[in-house]
């Protein structure tokens, strides 16, 4: 029996089935948001939920048979089971949100797909390197955020008026939304002509400079992670062993044969 599970769970069609089953999942939870499509196939989409998700159930059952204590130790396997265990907590009003939280099915895609799991991978590994340009960049907001309250909170209040109202400003400009007709036009006509430099300075330093840093921390992880995923070279030493054996092979073949033509 467990050989056949192993065999049923280790197989690539296997995969492939789930990916689908999982796409089909997701389409059929974004259908249910709309109350025309449940009016219509409501109760056919409710069937093929729970369908979806007893073979979502029996497949990690089967995993856990034939994986055991392994399986607990798979980050990823964990990632499913939580994933699909989180459907079958029971709902109520008071814990609707759980309802929406199925949804949460769809990211077991990055499970499935290799390439997908790769790039979560390489965002896991660039966490301690986004920490600290996270906290520069708080660093810098900070300090922006002190110096355009002082410079402009008294003539511009409704941009610069507190520090929450110059970080969200701030956070505007770094997102280029609107900075140059709703910040820097507003601090010309109140008479800083000069406050377009205040601006673009941020702009440069948080969204050019700090948040590219953010780009190459990850990219290098990604790196990493497809250089050690990456199929490692023979051993030079082993590899001329192994010429070595198969060149004292072909003699001895060859010796063999000139005995036997000799005896002839």
């Amino acid at each position: 029996m467990t050989a056949l599970l192993t065999s049923i769970v280790n197989h690539p069609r296997t995969e492939r089935i789930v990916m689908i089953l999982i796409i089909i999942n997701a389409i059929t939870l974004g259908l249910e948001t709309s109350k025309s499509v449940m009016a219509d196939y409501g109760p056919a989409l409710m069937l093929l939920d729970k369908v979806i998700l007893g073979i979502f159930v029996a497949e990690l059952l089967a995993r856990i048979i034939v994986k055991r204590a392994a399986f607990f130790r798979d980050p990823w396997s964990l990632f499913d089971l939580f994933v699909v265990g989180i459907a079958l907590v029971p709902t109520s009003e008071s814990l609707s949100v759980l309802r929406a939280l199925r949804v949460l099915r769809a990211l077991r895609l990055i499970t499935v797909v290799p390439s997908l799991r790769k790039v979560v991978a390489g965002l896991i590994g660039a966490l301690p390197g986004m920490g600290s340009i996270g906290l520069l960049l708080v660093l810098v907001y900070y300090v922006f955020a002190v110096m355009g309250t002082k410079l402009f909170g008294e003539t511009n209040p409704e941009l610069f008026g507190s520090i929450g109202t110059t970080a969200y400003t701030l956070f505007q400009s770094m997102t280029f939304d609107d900075w140059s007709n709703g910040i820097v036009k507003p601090l010309y006509e109140k008479g800083h002509s000069w406050g377009w430099v205040f601006v673009i300075l941020f702009m440069v330093l948080s969204a050019f400079m700090v948040l590219n840093l953010f780009i190459g921390v990850v990219v290098t992880a990604l790196d990493e992670v497809t250089a050690s995923e990456a199929p490692k070279l023979t051993h030079p030493a082993h590899s001329n062993e192994d010429v070595v054996a198969e060149l004292k092979a072909m003699r001895a073949e060859i010796a063999a044969l000139r005995s036997e033509m000799a005896k002839r």
